[in-house]
């Protein structure tokens, strides 16, 4: 083997091992639970939001639809800015209208306010 060719597969390897170590810290959510699927109760009155792989999420506070996106960084799912119906309907907590983010442990998703603070949590509806 020439120089040239050594020279040239150390540098294809110093190459690869760069890409790996940066697509494995890239925060993209790989090895992190998914959150694609159905939370919380479908249960009239009862809040719900469903991921889709697509990166929108919707569902309901209870008694207002909420819609939005997500993206997933490492263990944290983040919604920016979920919209909402803005309907009155008594006796309704409609504290998932505030999530902003959250985090997956098993079959439980637990929803965080744009300060950070856990509002609610949410049981996955088939995990």
């Amino acid at each position: 083997m020439g120089k040239r060719t050594i020279i040239g597969i150390a540098a294809v390897a110093v190459l690869c091992f760069g890409l790996t170590g940066c697509a494995a810290s890239s925060g993209s959510g790989a090895g992190s639970p998914s959150p694609v699927g159905a939370w919380g109760s479908q249960t009239e009155g009862q809040p719900n939001l469903e991921f889709v792989d697509d990166g929108t999420v919707h569902g309901s506070d209870g008694c207002n639809r909420l819609t939005g996106s997500w993206e997933q960084d490492g263990d944290t799912v983040k919604m920016p800015a979920l919209a909402s119906t803005m309907m009155f309907c008594e006796g309704v907590d409609d504290w998932l209208k505030g999530a902003a983010s959250a985090t997956i442990s098993g079959t439980t998703m637990t929803i965080s306010n744009a300060d950070g603070a856990t509002i609610g949590t949410l049981a996955s509806d088939a995990k």
